[in-house]
């Protein structure tokens, strides 16, 4: 997805997924809103912290990478234990020619028909809600980048 904002500022808004989802509320926040303003402090980031409620932090690198891991038990008992990364990869031309927002989760081999059933419902279920999360997350990058360019 493309995003017209820095990827200083398009991963700050990844940062706030340790507390909220921001694809469809509700379903995945209980009905609840997920913030459209930054939380101060949710960009210092250290391995093992909570992100969306079901993930872990495995990994990041400043601006460019989240990496994280399903380890709620619920979350593993529906879904396993799914890796899922976001990146931020800048456009050529400059940070003012905006960024590439990447999510990449990757599923289970199927084994038997069942866990193919499931592989494919998770694959497509996945397809919609990273598409509104990451329409979400770019959206509200756009908004901040405009309003630090004309303050």
């Amino acid at each position: 997805m493309t995003v017209r904002a820095e990827p200083a500022v398009v991963f700050r808004w990844l940062c706030q997924l340790r507390v909220a989802p921001y694809s469809y509320d509700i379903v995945d926040n209980r009905g609840r809103r997920s913030p459209r303003t930054l939380t101060p402090g949710l960009e210092s980031l250290a391995v093992g912290q909570r992100f969306a409620s079901i993930f872990t932090l495995v990994d990041w690198v400043p601006d460019e990478l989240v990496a994280l891991e399903i380890t709620e038990p619920a979350g593993i008992r529906l879904f396993g234990r799914l890796p899922l990364v976001y990146q931020t990869v800048p456009l050529p031309g400059g940070p003012e020619a905006g960024t590439t927002l990447r999510g990449d989760i990757a599923l289970p081999r199927p084994g038997s028909a069942l866990a193919r059933a499931r592989s494919v419902a998770l694959a497509w279920g996945d397809l919609v809600m990273m598409r509104r999360q990451l329409l979400t997350l770019a959206h509200l990058s756009e908004e901040t980048a405009r309003s630090t360019r004309s303050s």
